[in-house]
């Protein structure tokens, strides 16, 4: 598993150069966000370990998905293959989460692909509606359960379940067993729709 201190130094380069290409201050991407300039700044400067809902916020104002906030910047030449000791691991601070990008780090695909571990009695929250970029998503239960509430609806997903969802509106995962669920998410983004180009 990444150190945390190696892994804050991933996100502090990650996350100025995301923000540089969007062409937003601190300010700016502190006001499309909701997440406070002075938390972006920690962030930014590696001093801070912040909550999965708090980088969902910041990948969706700045038109990618969360998991890209882990990989490596696009590189043509970077390798298709992602072995398993290369993919990058991360524990949410708060929820004790666990999720391992499978995708190969910065090689360019429309996909992503993510391994996520729920504790039982875990419950991770993301309150993000609108995004820069349209976000779909496909979750299949490879082990245990969980309750996926998207918007007003809920859903239970079990074992070999997979549920098709666009993230366009406020998401909350539990795990009510007794014992962890894991389950893989693909990701897809479609820049043409969201709220573009504001600033």
């Amino acid at each position: 598993m990444d150190m945390p201190s190696t892994f804050n130094e991933h996100l502090a380069l990650r996350l100025r150069d995301l923000r540089a290409e969007n062409g937003l201050t601190l300010d700016g991407l502190a006001e499309r966000t909701g997440v406070s300039r002075s938390m972006i700044s920690l962030i930014e400067r590696g001093e801070s370990s912040p909550t999965a809902a708090v980088l969902d916020k910041l990948a969706a104002g700045l038109g990618v998905t969360l998991a890209s906030l882990f990989a490596e910047k696009d590189d043509t030449g970077a390798s298709p293959l992602a072995r398993r000791a290369d993919q990058r691991v991360w524990r949410d601070p708060d929820s004790g989460y666990m999720r391992r990008n499978l995708s190969a780090p910065g090689f360019p695909s429309p996909i992503e692909l993510v391994e996520v571990i729920l504790p039982p009695g875990a419950r991770v929250a993301y309150d993000t509606g609108q995004r820069a970029a349209a976000v779909h998503q496909q979750i299949w239960i490879i082990e245990g359960e969980i309750d996926l509430t998207l918007g007003e609806e809920t859903h239970h997903l079990a074992t070999g379940d997979c549920l098709s969802m666009r993230l366009d509106q406020p998401t909350i995962f539990r795990n009510h067993a007794d014992r962890p669920a894991r389950y893989v998410v693909a990701l897809a983004t479609d820049a043409r729709t969201g709220f573009g180009t504001q600033r």
